[in-house]
This record gives C-alpha cells, sequence and structure tokens, in this order.
C-alpha cells in the first residue's frame, strides 16, 4: 500500500470524543501513524503477514486500560471490515503471558508520563517482553538517553528512526493553547542486537 493511501485510510478512523487525562489520552495523527505503518512494513518488513500487537487499540490484537477507547478501535475495525481481537486490561499490571510468542511487532504511543511518571518505561518494557520481534514507540525526544540506556540493560538493540513534532491538540480544560507540538523520537526496539 502506498504511504498516501495509507494516510487517507486512516483519517477516516474516529478518534475520542470524551479523553481520560488518567490515561494520558491524545491521538496520534494519521500522517504520524501512516508513516510510522509505513516505515515498519517497507523497511523492516515487521507488519504485513505478521501478528500485530497495539499497546493503545489498533491492528492485529489492540491492548487498552479504557473500555471505551476499545469501543472506538471495535467501530474502526467494523467501518473497514476488519477481524481484530482486543483486551481490555490494565498493561502495567498485566503479565499477558498467554501472548507470548503469538505476537510478532508492537506498535504504541504510551502515555509519556506526565500524569503517572514512569509509566511509559513500564509499558515499553512489557512490550519488549512480549515481542517476537521488533516494538516501535513514540517518547519524548527529551528521554532519548535514558531510553537507549534502558534498552542496553535490557540486552535489546534500539535505534531512532525519525525525530517528529508531536501536535498535542487542546483537549482538556487545563489547556492554555490551541496545539502544542513535543518533540518525539520515533524508536524501534529489536530483539536481536544490531
Amino acid at each position: 500500500m502506498k504511504l498516501k493511501e495509507l494516510e487517507t485510510i486512516l483519517q477516516d478512523c474516529s478518534v475520542f470524543s470524551d479523553p481520560k487525562i488518567q490515561y494520558e489520552q491524545y491521538p496520534t495523527t494519521p500522517h504520524l501513524a501512516a508513516r510510522m505503518l509505513y516505515t515498519a512494513d517497507t523497511v523492516y518488513d515487521d507488519i504485513e503477514g505478521k501478528v500485530v500487537g497495539d499497546f493503545g487499540s489498533g491492528y492485529n490484537i489492540g491492548f487498552d486500560i479504557d473500555p471505551d477507547a476499545i469501543a472506538i478501535a471495535q467501530e474502526n475495525c467494523s467501518d473497514f471490515e476488519i477481524s481484530m481481537d482486543f483486551v481490555l486490561t490494565d498493561l502495567g499490571q498485566s503479565s499477558l503471558d498467554r501472548f507470548r510468542g503469538k505476537i510478532d511487532t508492537i506498535v504504541m504511543n504510551p502515555p509519556f508520563g506526565t500524569k503517572n511518571k514512569g509509566i511509559d518505561m513500564v509499558l515499553l518494557k512489557k512490550a519488549i517482553e512480549l515481542a517476537g520481534t521488533a516494538v516501535y514507540s513514540l517518547h519524548k525526544t527529551s528521554t532519548r538517553e535514558h531510553i537507549i540506556k534502558k534498552a542496553k540493560e535490557w540486552g535489546v538493540g534500539c535505534e531512532v528512526l525519525a525525530e517528529l513534532k508531536f501536535d498535542v491538540p487542546m483537549m482538556y480544560k487545563f489547556h492554555k493553547k490551541k496545539s502544542v507540538d513535543i518533540a518525539v523520537d520515533f524508536l524501534r526496539f529489536s530483539k536481536s542486537i544490531q
């Protein structure tokens, strides 16, 4: 599939109408999501023909703590006539052992940890433990050195694929600006160190 075609399809997906700040729910733009998936597929062959998990509801198997987010993802799947499984779970607390060896790739845009300090690293470690091949994730650029250090400790490869701007729109009452761009790294974690 061509990049523009993928982005066009993703533009038709529903997003949160009532996001929950405790989960730091901010939608990934179709532009950014398309580039993430396209890169994972065309450069690394980690999407097509693979079992893909999304920590935050999404691809072959969607995992989320929020039943409303799962309902939106199920609606999107129905609209696009896609069959997929969803698991309602607190990824930070669940072992997910029953999925070990069954998921090739995990794609995620975890909370940045501004409301729940360190949750991004808890979810990243869980994704790395679960994925058979690779994890693709977005993290604040300011945490890059820490994340690379942790990847080495965990015995996985970590590659910065791109530094991007993540648009955070005015979604919550405490937001003062119409939107804010956050510098994020698009990272690939691989089970075999490169």
